[in-house]
């Protein structure tokens, strides 16, 4: 056996080794699983685990004081409440939430217990079933102490390279080297795939908690589908190739999206697809906020994905503030074939909500675009009388003519 055959058949067992340290076998994603028993109020364990409560705990203080929370006193309690019936009033009565104002379809848990769901969740959730599958799913990464044991698993794994970087270097030759990649490139792709599985457990908890919750299961499905089909419509407006959900990428932290929905619709219980998803609870609990909300999503400038999630909302009905947020995307996107609906737009808002000021600003605007200036501006007049004190009534003021202002 030549010297450079042993050499590969060393890192080779090494390999095996670092990959089996930081990647422990997962179960089967669609094996049925149950809620953990409740352990009681958990106090960290260990240096690593102390450290990482430490730097969270000043996370969060300088969290409590950021101008991005939404200090919402009622929305907070939404959802805080969505989170207790998904998961147990008691596992959840320690947990502190902080919504921030950010247009993304994200949320997240720090293992002191600290929940962050930034504000373009509530657009890609129609109901408290599909939010309680987000937030479950985060709280599953919680209880399954999943930062720590990634903490641990990369620095095991770099560790390991460090220590093979110095030992190649004392001896290097073309072989060292190109075993020393082999390795760095096993390393970071077990990191990658540790993640990845414990995303698989984090989901398997979270539906976990919706079946044994009075929550509809099948909506964790459900809210995955949302998600692949406002990136196929994203893509599709800007004439991109449709993306493809089946696929894991090396550096992916998570699985594919097509592969979540399947597994999460395998392991809903099927008898519990009849139970009420809340509806009525999110629409009431996002009513002062969906303007604010939609008009954020709006200005990311993603036109066909922020179209989707609007269309989406309204499968449940149309609403004046959805009508409104359809009316100005078309006409923020500014083509001239695009001013004539938004106009149909905006007039639909203000059939269903005569007082929303909004809507009469942005019919005149538009109409004004489209030669209508008559039109226009009786309609920019009407926004003034409802909302003299609004922030652009000045300027609005010098597209009307002198004395005919209110």
């Amino acid at each position: 056996m030549t010297a450079m055959k042993t050499t590969a058949i060393r890192w080779a067992v090494i390999v095996g080794t670092i990959a089996a340290a930081i990647t422990p076998i997962a179960a089967r994603a669609t094996d049925p699983v149950l809620p953990p028993p409740y352990a009681g109020v958990y106090q960290p364990q260990g240096v690593d685990e102390i450290g990482l409560w430490h730097d969270d705990d000043d996370d969060e203080h300088a969290l409590a004081a950021s101008p991005l929370v939404i200090r919402d006193e009622k929305l907070t309690a939404y959802v805080k409440r969505v989170l207790c019936d998904t998961v147990g009033d008691d596992r959840c009565a320690p947990i502190r939430i902080y919504i921030i104002r950010e247009p993304a379809f994200n949320a997240s848990m720090s293992p002191n217990g600290t929940m962050r769901v930034l504000s373009g969740l509530f657009l890609r959730v129609r109901n408290d079933s599909e939010f309680g599958a987000v937030l479950g799913h985060e709280f599953g990464h919680f209880e399954s102490r999943h930062t720590l044991a990634a903490f641990k698993g990369r620095r095991s794994g770099t560790d390991l390279l460090a220590w093979t970087a110095l030992l190649a270097s004392v001896a290097p030759s073309y072989g060292m080297a190109r075993s020393y990649d082999d390795l760095r490139y096993s390393v970071y792709g077990s990191i990658f795939r540790h993640g990845r599985d414990q995303e698989r457990e984090a989901d398997r908890l979270g539906i976990a908690y919706l079946n044994h919750s009075h929550f509809r299961p099948q909506s964790a499905s459900v809210m995955w589908h949302t998600v692949m089909a406002e990136a196929e419509a994203s893509a599709r407006a800007k004439g991109l190739k449709k993306p493809n959900f089946k696929t894991i990428a090396f550096t992916a932290s998570h699985p594919p999206e097509a592969e979540r929905a399947h597994y999460l619709a395998a392991l809903a219980a099927p008898d519990d697809a009849g139970r009420a998803d809340g509806a009525d609870r999110y629409r009431a609990a996002l009513a002062p906020w969906m303007p604010v909300f939609l008009d954020d999503q709006i200005k990311l400038n993603d036109f066909g994905g922020s179209d989707y999630l609007i269309e989406n909302l309204a499968e449940t009905g149309w609403t004046a503030p959805l009508w409104l947020a359809r009316g100005d995307l078309y006409r923020t996107r500014g083509a001239q074939r695009d001013y004539a609906n938004a106009a149909t737009f905006y007039a639909n808002a203000i059939d269903l909500d005569p007082t929303l000021a909004p809507a009469f600003r942005g019919l005149g605007l538009t109409l004004v675009k489209t030669g209508r200036t008559t039109e226009g501006q009786d309609a920019l007049r009407r926004y003034l009388a409802l909302s003299p004190t609004a922030p652009g009534a000045k300027l609005v003021r010098m597209m009307v003519p002198q004395g005919t202002n209110p």
